[in-house]
């Protein structure tokens, strides 16, 4: 049988510097989880502030074209009731004119509508 030898013995510095290497990496390793939460906590902060920039920006944006729409709602309702006013206007004036017309000359009034009259029984009659 051969001899057995015995198991090679670590020198006592050895194992304090690896007990010692150990400590400074669970040491590193935690400084780096510190590191990074913080890192992450402003990074949620920043993300935040930017949202909430962002959030003002548009409601502002919004503001701004609502009020641009009341304007231009209010400028297209104004020239609307102003045309319509002007055509109002028109449809009198042409209808005073008629009955001025009329009252000029009746007999040529009451010749035209009968010669229309004519005219249409004829067309639609077809």
């Amino acid at each position: 049988m051969p001899e057995e030898s015995p198991a090679p013995t670590v020198p006592h510095g050895l194992d304090s510097a690896k007990a010692h290497f150990v400590d400074a990496l669970k040491e590193a390793v935690e400084t780096t989880k510190t590191h990074l939460k913080e890192v992450l906590d402003e990074s949620k902060e920043h993300l935040k502030s930017a949202a909430d920039d962002l959030r003002g920006v548009a409601e502002s944006k919004t503001r701004e074209w609502s009020e641009s729409a009341g304007a231009k709602t209010a400028e297209f309702r104004d020239r609307a009731g102003q045309t319509y006013g002007e055509g109002r206007e028109r449809v009198r004036t042409l209808q005073e004119e008629g009955e001025a017309f009329i009252r000029e000359n009746p007999t040529k009034s009451v010749l035209t509508a009968l010669a229309t009259g004519f005219l249409l029984g004829l067309i639609f009659r077809r």
